[in-house]
């Protein structure tokens, strides 16, 4: 009888020993860069509409999800593009695997991205073509607002324009 105590013991725990991998796996931490690990991430400066800008790296952030996934964002200098470019581009907007912006997914790759005045973030392709527009939400308890930052939101990120933002999970 003891031994069956005993092996019963040893069997379950041997099972929850087991599952805890999928558990940790099936979990998407998310971490907002800071330091030495945002500069790694973040590009010095970025392809839109045939020009190059630079980063304005004081006013970049970026996200990782889990261990290999990551968001990554920043306002470049636009002062030589067109100003109806300058209208609706901000900076870039990179991500390395399937997201979700206040609802809407956005698959892999490299693109523009501006905030507007009547409240919505458009997502934009490098040769200047809106590819997602969705509603922002204005935080009026946000102390302190910056160009551009992130901040963690449970298991995914705010992503700030000043006092605008949008949600983003990875899918």
């Amino acid at each position: 009888m003891n031994l069956k105590r005993v092996l019963l013991g040893g069997s379950l725990l041997l099972s929850v020993i087991c599952c805890l991998p999928v558990f940790v796996f099936g979990q998407e931490s998310v971490t907002v860069l800071q330091g030495a690990e945002l500069t790694r991430v973040v590009p010095t400066g970025f392809y839109f509409q045939a020009l190059s800008a630079p980063t304005q790296m004081r006013n970049s952030a970026a996200a990782r999800f889990g261990t290999k996934r990551f968001v990554v964002t920043g306002l470049v200098d636009t002062s030589g593009y067109a100003a109806d470019v300058r209208a609706k581009y901000e900076g870039f907007f990179i991500t390395d695997s399937l997201i979700r912006i206040n609802g809407s997914d956005l698959g892999s790759g490299a693109y523009g991205f501006g905030f507007s005045n009547d409240g919505k973030l458009q997502i934009l392709d490098l040769a200047g073509n809106q590819i997602l527009s969705v509603a922002t939400t204005k935080d009026t308890q946000l102390k302190r607002p910056r160009p551009l930052m992130m901040t963690k939101a449970g298991n995914g990120v705010r992503f700030y324009s000043g006092k605008d933002y949008v949600t983003i999970f990875a899918k």
